[in-house]
């Protein structure tokens, strides 16, 4: 019953959100599609309904209802290379990757991996998910270790610290580079690691 409720409801949503939906994928798929509300700040919105992820790994990522995303797990600075982190093909893929920045509980290596099958998921092309994952990995801000849960030290709860590397400028010469490298090469995404870490940060 709930997949013919899906199929019903699935002619009124837009065909990169149909793609994705489909099963299997080899990119994963979502359950839910992202219901929000924008706030009076002009800049964040509040989730009403959870929207869930399962890579292809099978891991499942939620961005649970009420969690508060600003598309700010993105440089602002990359928003000029593929639009605003709420627009088109790539929503559903930047507002997993801010909850998953926000918690913190799992390696920014492994939530910006997440952000890259998620938005091939989403019908985003081989190249243009390159190139974002590339300039995450390059230049965004990371933590060195996911955030532990609190545990009680004699009367006190202590957590591990976090430390987080701010983003960094973007080389848009660099971006631009690596876009036409990705294009032309057709690399594997441990290439994409590779060529991100090599060029030191």
């Amino acid at each position: 019953m709930i997949a013919a409720l899906i199929g019903c409801a699935s002619d009124k949503k837009p065909a990169w959100v149909r793609f994705a939906e489909k099963q299997p994928n080899k990119w994963g798929h979502y359950s839910g599609y992202v219901e929000a509300r924008w706030e009076n700040d002009g800049r964040t919105m509040t989730l009403l309904s959870e929207l869930r992820y399962s890579d292809p790994e099978g891991v499942v990522w939620i961005a649970p209802a009420g969690s508060v995303v600003d598309g700010a797990s993105i440089p602002r600075s990359l928003w000029s290379l593929m639009g605003g982190p709420f627009e088109g093909k790539y929503r559903n893929a930047s507002v997993l990757h801010d909850v998953a920045y926000d918690q913190k509980n799992r390696p920014h290596e492994v939530c910006d991996r997440m952000f890259y099958h998620a938005m091939r998921c989403s019908g985003v092309s081989a190249v243009e998910a390159g190139t974002m994952y590339y300039a995450l990995r390059k230049f965004g801000r990371h933590w060195k270790a996911p955030k532990a849960e609190p545990v009680k030290v004699g009367d006190e709860i202590v957590a591990r610290p976090e430390e987080v590397r701010r983003a960094m400028p973007v080389n848009r010469g660099d971006i631009n580079a690596t876009r036409d490298w990705i294009r032309n090469s057709e690399p594997t995404l441990l290439q994409i690691e590779q060529r991100a870490d090599a060029e030191g940060r």
